[in-house]
């Protein structure tokens, strides 16, 4: 009876240990899933496709430090071709190469600044740093966006609108009349008080008026300036290892303020995401299952030998004269063994 009781009650203790390791296992993970931000540079598609772009940044090496082996240090170049620049770039972080002096960028943000080009001596920024992916079916897209400002300016749009030509004669239009004007009478020449306070109002009306262009003509000029340069970034599967990641320029709109890039890359590939550390993996949950298993054939094999075939001490146990069997053989292996170690 003693055997009976200290066998379940290690059974119980096998069955607590597990929950308690299960439970704790499950509350890791809930904390880390609340806790931990979204990994930056990875994405996991619908479909469970999984990307991770992060071998793909460029990163700053110190001086007199080793670059990491399969690591970019250098940015990513884009011919611009027709476009007549050419364009620098980092995936999900800012450029390796330090940049200054850019249009309509605050200082504090040179940093952040994941694209660029150059032009006329002057430096214009295609967006701060994201690792944000989005997968779009089997396209995978990063966009930076808050680059310096972009769209027509008042100046180009009058550019584009004709302009008088000097010399240019005033050409009446066919509804006016062609006759003389009526001489006036004296008593049009006199001019009451009422007339005047109606001119008067007429000239604060017109001046409301152009109040009013003024604002709208401002709103215009703010509208315009809020826009601002961003560049969208598709990468496409190249399975190919022996082929570098590249990056190309597609164009952009007529505004200039929204760039288009492809880059191919090894690992812009889906593929299976990687065990997440405190979450349960296929080894753990094997062990489970065995667990289980063993407490379902142990207790049960107790219960049935006890309340049916009135088995008591040792014999309690399932398939007890298999296992007796199995440990009477490893004693004699054991002895023997010992015996020989003796004689020699």
């Amino acid at each position: 009876m003693k055997i009976h009781t200290q066998s379940l009650l290690a059974l119980a203790a096998l069955v607590g240990v597990a929950l308690a390791e299960e439970k704790e296992s499950s509350t890791k993970v809930v904390s880390s899933t609340t806790s931990s931000t979204v990994t930056p540079c990875v994405a996991t598609a619908t479909s469970g496709a999984f990307y991770d772009l992060r071998p793909d940044t460029a990163v700053v090496v110190a001086e007199g430090a080793k670059a990491p082996k399969g690591v970019p240090t250098e940015d990513y170049l884009a011919r611009g071709w027709d476009y007549g620049s050419n364009f620098t770039l980092n995936i999900c972080g800012a450029v390796v190469k330090r940049v200054g002096d850019v249009e309509g960028v605050d200082k504090a943000s040179w940093k952040n600044i994941s694209a660029y080009y150059e032009h006329g001596g002057k430096t214009y920024s295609l967006g701060l740093q994201s690792g944000t992916l989005v997968p779009r079916g089997r396209k995978l897209v990063l966009q930076y966006s808050g680059g310096s400002p972009c769209g027509l300016s008042d100046d180009k749009s009058k550019d584009k609108r004709g302009g008088v030509h000097e010399g240019a004669a005033y050409r009446p239009y066919d509804n006016e009349d062609d006759e003389e004007p009526k001489p006036k009478s004296k008593d049009s020449d006199k001019v009451t008080e009422k007339d005047k306070e109606k001119e008067k109002e007429k000239e604060k009306d017109k001046g409301k008026e152009k109040e009013t262009a003024k604002e709208k003509e401002k709103g215009k000029e703010k509208a315009k300036t809020a826009r601002r340069k961003s560049a969208t970034i598709s990468f496409l599967c190249d399975r190919d290892p022996e082929i570098p990641t590249a990056a190309s320029f597609i164009g952009t709109d007529p505004d200039e303020c929204a760039y288009f890039f492809e880059v191919r890359s090894q690992h812009a590939c889906a593929g299976v995401e990687p065990h997440k550390p405190g979450s349960v993996g296929p080894g753990s949950v094997f062990a489970i299952i065995l667990l289980i298993a063993v407490l379902v054939y142990v207790v049960g094999g107790v219960f049935y030998q006890r309340t049916v075939a009135h088995a008591r001490g040792w014999r309690q146990l399932p398939n007890y004269s298999l296992w007796s069997g199995i440990w009477g053989f490893v004693k004699s292996c054991l002895s023997g063994i010992s015996r020989l170690k003796s004689g020699l």
